[in-house]
């Protein structure tokens, strides 16, 4: 009969086979299924499966829809390759035909088989078949139960976990911890960059550069702006990139600086070495800039990369040399004041400035070029919202044009300094506190730029405090040299005594404003 056909061995002696079938029953349609994943043509894998139908079992697949394979990554560790081969083969064992074993397991079965296959059986032809069929289900139940103590590690493949099959059981446990932190890596790196690839045109190829550029500190967020910025900075190579930002490091760009250079000049991470990075770092050498203090222009301005050395920087030093008048020997301090000086368009912003300042003030063209060599930023501000309210503030304090060019020349940040915040509130406290004249700031111009909170409060309140303040006007001599020549000088004391007092007087200052 058919079920006699299935199963080609005799009937087995119970006490051969110890079953456990209450745990792989098959009346509740549970069986042994192996699956085959295959890395390559050659390595192949095994995972147990407690379906016996390979129907409800689901293929593994990521969340962006392609089939994964455990071993589907670059030779170099650096991520999913998604051109490799991982098409996977599913191998599951029919319900009613029990599979084939191999090894030891083999070994194990053909050893309990009958030897003896007498004709002469007691039973009938169809109580014979019975009991075969009965034999081969708990025979097939036994194998299971085998197969998953034998292999309980592979039950941990569904999960992230990988075996590699092995001659030698001590190299397998070895082999599979590395593989599966190997897994785990990669997994936390999808994890990671999950969001990027439901908001960005991205793959999983550019994972090995996204990881890298996050030693840097950038997140999510920041990768978004650069790809808004510049799309195909986030497509190259990362060993490119890291060549290019291990260059940078070199010559002096601090870590902390890269994040904020890739935010404002992503395409650096194109930039080659040899043709551009080099050279660029060679010409700012050239300008008499130290190397201490590269890395700090390049933080500044990262775009001077993106100029031609020949037909856009080394013109724009020619014109600050022989038009607006800096001296060849002053060029180095003017770059590293204003390093933006070499990337903006100065040609007509120096001729309205010159024209602006010697219409309003009168000033001579050799006041101008000191203003330009002090504070190289002049040339790049508004006439109309940063250099005339300024002068128009000054000029309603009661000082003129005389006393204003003065100011100016020797105290060029001026015109960098918030009214509000800052100038207005020097003033009243010129005039309130100190009883001065306003003419005082034209012989004292550095007055407006020492900090209110920090330096001149303080010092004044200390001395009035010590009772060794000078009656009629406060001299503002007092506020111009560092803090222990102040209290040799004019205080009579020790620096930790004022800087006890000048921390309290802060507290206090500090409590008044949260009060508001």
């Amino acid at each position: 009969m058919a079920v006699f056909s299935l199963y080609t061995f005799s009937s087995l002696p119970l006490s051969h086979l110890h079953l456990r079938t209450s745990h792989f029953s098959l009346s509740n349609g549970i069986g042994a299924s192996i699956r085959r994943r295959r890395r390559s043509k050659t390595s192949r894998v095994f995972a147990l499966s407690p379906h016996s139908n390979h129907k409800i079992i689901k293929s593994r697949t990521s969340r962006y829809g392609q089939r994964l394979s455990n071993y589907d990554s670059d030779e170099d560790g650096e991520g999913f390759d998604d051109d490799e081969d991982d098409d996977e083969e599913d191998w599951v064992s029919d319900d009613e035909f029990p599979e084939e074993l191999s090894g030891p397991d083999k070994q194990r079965f053909k050893s309990q088989r009958p030897t003896n296959k007498s004709r002469g059986s007691k039973h009938s032809e169809k109580e014979w078949g019975v009991r075969s069929l009965k034999m081969g289900q708990s025979l097939k139940s036994s194998r299971s139960q085998v197969d998953v103590n034998n292999g309980e590690n592979m039950l941990e493949m569904n999960r992230g976990s990988f075996y590699h099959t092995s001659n030698k059981p001590k190299n397998v446990s070895s082999l599979g911890a590395n593989e599966r932190e190997k897994a785990e890596v990669e997994s936390s790196t999808k994890n990671k960059f999950c969001r990027l690839l439901e908001e960005l045109d991205l793959d999983e190829k550019s994972f090995p550069l996204l990881d890298y550029l996050s030693t840097f500190g950038l997140k999510d967020s920041h990768f978004i702006q650069m790809y808004d910025r510049h799309m195909p900075s986030l497509q190259i190579n990362v060993g490119s990139a890291r060549e290019r930002l291990e260059f940078l490091l070199s010559v002096g760009v601090k870590h902390r600086d890269i994040r904020k250079i890739l935010m404002r000049q992503p395409q650096i991470l194109e930039y080659t070495v040899e043709n551009n990075l080099k050279s660029h770092v060679a010409f700012l050498a050239s300008l008499g800039i130290p190397d201490s203090r590269i890395g700090q222009i390049i933080a500044a301005t990262p775009s001077l990369f993106s100029y031609s050395v020949e037909n856009s920087l080394k013109p724009t030093v020619r014109y600050l040399l022989e038009e607006v008048g800096i001296q060849k020997s002053d060029l180095g301090k003017v770059v590293q004041l204003s390093p933006q000086i070499l990337v903006q368009r100065i040609d007509s912003s120096w001729t309205k400035r010159l024209s602006f300042l010697t219409k309003e003030l009168g000033a001579p063209r050799d006041n101008i070029v000191k203003m330009v060599r002090k504070h190289p930023q002049l040339l790049h501000y508004s006439i109309e919202d940063g250099l005339l309210p300024r002068i128009n503030f000054l000029r309603s304090i009661g000082m003129r044009n005389s006393d204003i060019l003065k100011v100016l020349t020797s105290l060029t940040q001026v015109f960098s300094l918030s009214l509000e915040d800052n100038l207005k509130p020097k003033y009243r406290y010129l005039i309130n506190e100190l009883r001065n004249e306003v003419q005082s700031l034209a012989k004292y111009p550095t007055y407006l730029s020492l900090s209110l909170e920090q330096r001149i409060r303080p010092r004044h309140r200390f001395l009035v405090s010590l009772k060794k303040a000078p009656k009629g006007p406060f001299p503002l001599s007092s506020f111009v040299p560092s803090d222990e020549s102040f209290c040799q000088q004019w205080a009579g004391t020790t620096v930790d005594k004022y800087l006890a007092f000048r921390q309290r007087l802060l507290l206090k200052e500090f409590t008044k404003k949260y009060k508001r």
